[in-house]
């Protein structure tokens, strides 16, 4: 793999430059504070609005607000920041093929496969960066006002959610090895999101598809357990090296 180290520098070096990290870093942080904080503020707000609901005929009786609410929201806006990553990493190859940047290197001497894998290793990093910050500043800042759940817990959750991520990032790599638009790769890992969902509504097959690791979340009020996420962990794992191997294969391949 001629280059490996060169291009992946030169990644790294973009992703500084461009802002995208400092970017999606200030987002990841926002988006983690507003779990908790959406949780402690439940209470106040409702109180706020009980007046007119008991106008329209409804009772708000007292609410008490736990770790679990915060980690609930920490699940819903999960989506919502996978989602912006996804919409700014899927231009990383293409760009580079519109623009004709990776004739000149090519020529020089570095491999195709260099380029997917340096790619990859830059946005798994990335995308590691910014989960660990939301997980970190949620996890923190939720420890802050309440108790629970227990650390364990929390982690396998964590392991679950950041292996769909990078399992949506090999996706990028796959569309991107064949398709010559940002707009094409984004709607491909669309297409595929929606596909598994689908899917994950035909009775048991849910707990073996990749779709299954969002809902773990439920390990944290122990209305599942760990072990049983480990089937649909394993068949996202084998599912993202497939698609890495044949993201290798396409773009060795492709016309640059």
């Amino acid at each position: 793999m001629r280059g490996f180290g060169t291009f992946y520098k030169k990644e790294i070096t973009e992703i500084i430059r461009t802002y995208k990290a400092l970017v999606l870093g200030i987002i990841s942080f926002i988006m983690a504070i507003m779990n908790p904080l959406i949780a402690k503020l439940t209470p106040w707000l409702m109180e706020q609005l009980s007046d007119q609901m008991k106008e329209q005929g409804f009772q708000v009786g007292k609410i008490t607000v736990t770790a679990n609410h915060s980690w609930e929201q920490f699940q819903k806006n999960f989506s919502t920041l996978l989602i912006v990553i996804i919409i700014m990493l899927c231009s990383s190859y293409v760009k580079e093929y519109a623009k004709g940047t990776l004739i000149p290197l090519v020529t020089k001497g570095l491999t195709r496969t260099s380029i997917v894998l340096s790619k990859l290793l830059t946005q798994i990093l990335l995308w590691t960066a910014c989960f660990g910050v939301y997980l970190g500043v949620s996890w923190g800042y939720t420890a802050y006002y309440w108790n629970g759940p227990d650390a364990k817990l929390i982690l396998w959750m964590s392991l679950f959610y950041w292996l769909f991520g990078l399992f949506l990032i090999a996706w990028i790599a796959f569309f991107s090895s064949f398709l010559n638009s940002t707009i094409q790769v984004l709607m491909g890992v669309g297409i595929v999101y929606f596909i598994y969902m689908m899917l994950g509504m035909i009775g048991k097959i849910k707990e073996y598809l990749p779709t299954w690791l969002l809902s773990s979340g439920d390990i944290l009020s122990k209305k599942q357990i760990a072990s049983d996420y480990v089937i649909a962990a394993g068949v996202t794992g084998a599912i993202t090296v497939v698609l890495i191997v044949l993201a290798v294969v396409f773009t060795k391949h492709r016309k640059l």
